[in-house]
C-alpha cells in the first residue's frame, strides 16, 4: 500500500515539475501572498532597501530589478506601490489613471494591456502575490470566480 502511494506521489510530482519547466514565466522566490493597498504602497520606492512592487490586473510583480525605471525618482516610479492597470493600458502616468479600474477603456487599450501584461510583466518579473481586489469582492467576501489553480505561479500549497 505504501509503495503504491509513493508511486502515485512520484507521478504527481514528476508531472508537476515537468509542467513547471514548460512555463515561460519567472518563478517567484517566495510563496505568493495577498496584498492590501496599504501593504502594496510600502513598496513604492520611498523606503530604502524595500523591494519595488507593482500590480497589473491584480497580479503583484517584483519590479526591483528594473529599479532604473521604477525606483525613486525614476521615470515610471508613479506606477509602483499600487495597482496601475489603467495606466498600463493607456500608457499613461496621469495620476487619475493610476488605478485598477478599467471602466471605459477602448478595445485597443484593453488589447495593449493584455499584450504588455503577458509579454512584459509576466515574462520579466517574478509574481509575488495578488491584490485583495483580485481575490475579494467589493464587500470583502471571497470572489467565487477566483480559482487559485488558474493563476500564474499559484499552487495550492502556496500561502497568502
Amino acid at each position: 500500500m505504501a509503495t503504491a502511494r509513493m508511486c502515485v506521489l512520484f507521478v504527481v510530482l514528476s508531472t508537476t515539475l515537468s509542467e513547471d519547466f514548460k512555463l515561460k514565466y519567472k518563478a517567484a522566490n517566495k510563496p505568493v501572498r495577498l496584498f492590501t493597498e496599504e501593504e502594496l504602497k510600502r513598496h513604492d520606492g520611498t523606503e530604502e532597501g524595500q523591494p519595488l512592487y507593482m500590480a497589473v490586473k491584480g497580479v503583484v510583480f517584483d519590479v526591483t530589478k528594473g529599479k532604473e525605471f521604477y525606483g525613486k525618482d525614476a521615470p515610471y516610479n508613479a506606477l509602483v506601490g499600487k495597482d496601475s492597470t489603467r495606466a498600463v493600458a493607456k500608457m499613461s502616468l496621469d495620476p487619475a489613471d493610476l488605478t485598477s479600474d478599467v471602466t471605459g477603456l477602448t478595445e485597443e487599450q484593453l488589447e495593449s494591456l493584455e499584450s504588455v501584461f503577458e509579454g512584459t510583466y509576466k515574462t520579466k518579473y517574478p509574481i509575488v502575490g495578488y491584490t485583495a481586489s483580485r481575490i475579494l469582492t467589493a464587500d470583502g467576501s471571497p470572489d467565487k470566480d477566483f480559482k487559485p489553480e488558474d493563476q500564474p505561479h499559484f499552487q495550492i500549497k502556496d500561502e497568502f
